[in-house]
């Protein structure tokens, strides 16, 4: 059966896939989280329509899982699975679910399955040359996510989630928070290597021309002013820094309410970490 048919029957979603990344790490700031808006009415438990989405879901993540692994392996001939060969290529797939999670408007599903992701994505991140834009895409969606949900309403439009309208028991357990903030957490810890191989030089999907690379300018065909460049590699720092201090910050913030713990103080001292 077709992904949209599967959708359709599910509650009457439609697959929305993300929008082309931008072409430079400068647009990749924490401003929008691009997501789509719930349906109305989080689906009942048990129904028909819930397990439509659940089934659709898992095979997703699975594919999805499936496609990292033969990032490893050798490809054989007929293989319909291929391999990931860049952290954009599975951000792109991994987007798309992530909109269809939160789209379901079921807190029931919305809350394991985004955990799993969110764990998940950290072990993905290590494995590919770093992409700051495929990757603040996907942890801004999370970000919003997780914070959404601990507020019980959206934390944008300061409107009430569905399944949160007779107050917050559809939220996280504490046993969820915990590991969300975990989690979370560990991501941000994580984020700085994984960003700083990008900053060292170390290699990256969508880097910036160099002083040597094809671009006509004052210098002539083929070259760039190399302050043009230093101007553009500074600007881009500042922002890529800026970035990787707000990961999940929102979630971190609702937690340490949630919590009472010390969580909002050590989102404000990571801010000052170095790449």
């Amino acid at each position: 059966m077709a992904d949209n048919t599967i959708l359709h029957d599910a509650g009457g979603f439609e697959r929305s896939l993300p929008s082309p990344a931008p072409s430079s790490a400068t647009t990749a700031t924490f401003t929008s989280s691009t997501l789509p808006k719930p349906r109305a009415h989080a689906l009942r438990p048990g129904s028909a329509k819930e397990d439509q989405v659940r089934n659709f879901v898992s095979d997703r993540l699975l594919h999805i899982s499936r496609r990292y692994v033969k990032k490893f392996g050798i490809t054989q001939p007929g293989d319909e699975v291929a391999g990931y060969g860049s952290i954009t290529e599975l951000c792109t797939d991994l987007e798309s679910v992530i909109n269809i999670i939160w789209k379901s408007g079921t807190p029931s599903l919305q809350i394991p399955y985004l955990l799993n992701i969110a764990s998940d994505f950290n072990e993905w991140l290590l494995s590919f040359a770093p992409s700051p834009v495929a990757t603040f895409s996907v942890l801004r969606k999370l970000d919003h996510c997780f914070a959404s949900l601990l507020a019980g309403h959206d934390i944008d439009t300061k409107e009430v989630l569905p399944g949160f309208e007779n107050g917050p028991r559809a939220g996280m357990s504490r046993t969820d928070m915990v590991r969300c903030k975990s989690t979370t957490e560990a991501t941000r810890v994580l984020i700085v290597d994984v960003m700083s191989k990008k900053h060292r030089g170390l290699g990256g999907e969508g880097e910036l021309l160099t002083a040597d690379e094809s671009e006509s300018g004052p210098e002539g065909p083929g070259r760039r002013s190399r302050k043009a460049v230093w101007e553009q590699e500074t600007d881009d720092d500042e922002v890529l820094h800026m970035n990787v201090a707000r990961v999940y910050e929102n979630t971190l913030v609702q937690l340490g309410e949630t919590l009472g713990s010390t969580v909002g103080e050590r989102v404000q001292q990571s801010e000052g970490l170095a790449m």
